[in-house]
């Protein structure tokens, strides 16, 4: 009996052990923090990562997401992207301008706007949040001639579709300061004059939160901050000794990071295109039909991701058509216009000036000489092989020599081309006579006698 209590005492206090230790076990692993990187230019492989990363921070209850920038701006389409899912995420983002020597200018400024909380590196910069992917002057610069006071007579953007991105932009921006209460009117004015502040001149100004030297002092300074998360409830941060923990693109992020490259997505185009045109002189090639398919439809799936000019692709597509006409009809100057066509059109493919996203100058020439010889010298030859004699088939058979084996009547056997063929012809002939091949008729050959060869070498 006193077995039996002693053991019932015992298991009680292990239970009772383990309901005090479960909190605690909870608590520590919810201390994740988990870092995302933004390195380069703002687009759709960055928007895919952000959201996969946040949705995994969801699945594991993180802590704090810190995302982790250095970047020279990018996509608007892709940047919106990015802002939805953090100013929608349940899980606080950190936005860390980081290392020291790194920079969040134009998107990157609004995505650090965005989030929960807002820090820099010593020796970073934000700001030159101008709108520019519509072209023309910077809204606000100076671009015109001083007054007498020395002042820009141009104060307002001259373009009103210049005018109207740049009030959207600000917009925007003073909606996201005012939603995390930062300095709204440095906001605007990243946005209309281009300005920019380093990582202490930001924190005075109040666009950002705080400033840390590295990621463990930002933990540091990050561990008890109240914050308020989609859901609208305040939490607070518990980041002194949480597991830190990067996480890497997916696949998909990766893939997308190399396709939406503007160089990728042209040279795409550019085999897709040939590698189809390929196919069609050559019926059964098989791979360059395959190849071209693919790549074609990569390359469209890039371009729909990206900010491009209609007409530019038309051009493009014109001065190819150009091209395959020279190649098939020289006459020079359809094949100077199929190539002025392809690098105007290339030249105005892509709308944006956002960084990182433009075509260079180097791709553009070498495609295009490329191209300009595949279709000159290469669809050339194929027309030039398809109007040369068969050398198969009936077509090769005639006019070759043939030997009478035996003769009866109007038929009887020959042999030639290496093989014993039944003969047909209008003339009588002797074993072992030489005669030409006229034609062939099913299985047959019809023969004939071989002109006759003059002492000059000439045929009687």
């Amino acid at each position: 009996m006193q077995t039996m209590k002693a053991a019932l005492v015992a298991a009680i206090g292990v239970v009772a052990l383990i309901c005090c230790l479960l909190p605690g076990s909870a608590e520590e692993r919810s201390r994740l923090a988990l870092i995302v990187s933004i390195d380069g230019a703002v687009g759709p492989a960055s928007a895919s990562y952000v959201k996969e990363a946040l949705a995994k921070a969801s699945e594991r209850r993180a802590e704090v997401v810190v995302l982790r920038m250095n970047t020279p701006g990018g996509l608007n389409s892709s940047m919106r992207e990015i802002i939805a899912d953090v100013l929608a995420s349940s899980i606080p983002v950190v936005g860390y301008v980081a290392p020291s020597g790194a920079h969040a200018a134009s998107a990157g400024t609004y995505i650090l706007y965005a989030t929960h909380i807002a820090a820099m590196a010593p020796g970073t910069n934000i700001g030159a949040a101008t709108p520019v992917q519509i072209g023309g002057p910077l809204p606000g610069l100076p671009s015109g001639t001083p007054d007498k006071n020395g002042k820009d007579k141009n104060d307002q953007p001259k373009d009103a579709m210049t005018a109207k991105a740049t009030n959207d932009a600000v917009a925007f921006i003073r909606s996201l300061a005012e939603l995390r209460s930062r300095n709204a009117d440095w906001a605007e004015k990243a946005v209309r004059e281009a300005a920019t502040l380093s990582a202490s001149g930001a924190l005075q100004a109040h666009a950002i939160d705080l400033v840390a030297r590295d990621q463990a002092e930002l933990l540091r300074q990050l561990d008890g901050r109240m914050v308020e998360v989609a859901d609208g409830k305040t939490q607070r941060l518990a980041t002194k000794d949480a597991v830190v923990e990067a996480i890497e693109p997916g696949w998909i992020s990766r893939f997308l990071a190399v396709i939406t490259d503007p160089n990728v997505a042209f040279i795409l185009l550019m085999i897709g295109i040939y590698g189809l045109i390929f196919e069609f002189m050559s019926p059964g090639a098989v791979a360059p039909g395959v190849v071209g398919a693919i790549c074609l439809l990569i390359g469209l799936y890039a371009l729909n991701l990206l900010p491009i000019n209609y007409a530019g692709l038309a051009l493009m597509l014109m001065g190819l058509v150009l091209l395959t006409v020279e190649a098939f009809n020289p006459t020079v100057v359809i094949g100077l216009g199929g190539i002025i066509a392809f690098v105007l059109g290339a030249l105005m493919l892509f709308r944006s000036e956002a960084p990182g996203y433009h075509l260079s100058w180097w791709v553009i020439g070498i495609t295009a000489a490329a191209f300009a010889g595949f279709a000159l010298f290469v669809l050339g030859s194929l027309r030039r092989v398809g109007k040369a004699p068969a050398l198969v088939g009936a077509q090769a058979m005639q006019g070759l020599p043939a030997e009478i084996l035996d003769w009866n009547g109007n038929e009887g056997h020959v042999f030639t081309h290496g093989e014993r063929w039944q003969a047909r012809g209008a003339e009588t002939f002797k074993p072992g006579e030489t005669v030409e091949v006229a034609d062939v008729i099913d299985l047959t050959l019809l023969i004939r006698r071989a002109p006759a060869r003059t002492g000059e070498g000439g045929i009687s």
